[in-house]
């Protein structure tokens, strides 16, 4: 059985997408942690900075995979879009090439970010400035931390916020660094902006229709693994 850990951003996708697949949880663990057959799969964080203390726990894999939603900046993808890049590429220059996985074809780049895209007029620069169809705050991470152990890493994301809508601050912002999402901020968020209901609205259906996505790809994975 070829291993593979997955590795997400946010407590909600790894909860998720561990349902999607009947994934169960692991005991005993403080964090998101996921196991059944050949997957393992793990809440990292956002920027993935839990990686290192959380990915010690993991069996040794045959293959990483950073897997969640990620943000549009080509014009013509659609929510729940389903993006697995060639290349990956950090702001700072870095950029890595992807593993191939079976079944599904790799193609464009995608940049991992430091911030939250949060317009759409920033989404258009950074488009233009970085070559990539789609942003996440992640993958570079993730495969940086997988090259520096010699294992294939790929990434399989899809489409939650398309190039046209961005990701409000205050939105954002109900993430803690460890991944879990903080209800009463987003209360706040919403009494504070009327307009972040609609907001949050949005964005929640466009993350179940990304995460579905992922879901049937990392299903396909799992039946080759």
């Amino acid at each position: 059985m070829t291993r593979v850990a997955v590795f997400t951003a946010v407590d909600l996708e790894a909860r998720s997408l561990a349902r999607l697949l009947g994934l169960a949880r692991v005991t005993g663990s403080e964090w998101p942690h996921y196991r059944m057959g050949a997957l393992e799969l793990v809440c990292v964080g956002p920027r993935a900075g839990a990686l290192d203390p959380r990915a010690s726990r993991v069996a040794p894999p045959a293959l990483v995979v950073s897997a969640g939603v990620c943000g549009a900046l080509a014009p013509d993808l659609a929510e729940g879009d389903l993006v697995v890049p060639e290349t990956v590429v950090a702001r700072a220059g870095a950029w890595y090439a992807t593993a191939e996985v079976a079944g599904l074809r790799r193609a464009g780049t995608l940049v991992t970010v430091d911030e939250v895209v949060a317009t759409p007029a920033a989404k258009a620069r950074l488009w233009v400035e970085a070559g990539a169809f789609a942003c996440d705050m992640e993958s570079a991470v993730i495969l940086e931390w997988a090259r520096a152990r010699g294992i294939p890493a790929a990434v399989i994301r899809a489409v939650s916020d398309t190039a046209e809508r961005g990701v409000p601050a205050d939105l954002a912002a109900v993430v803690e660094p460890d991944g879990r999402v903080r209800t009463m901020r987003a209360v706040r968020a919403v009494l504070a902006r009327p307009r972040a209901f609609a907001d949050a609205l949005t964005l929640r259906n466009g993350t179940h229709a990304a995460l579905r996505t992922v879901a049937h790809a990392l299903g396909r994975i799992a039946k080759d693994a």
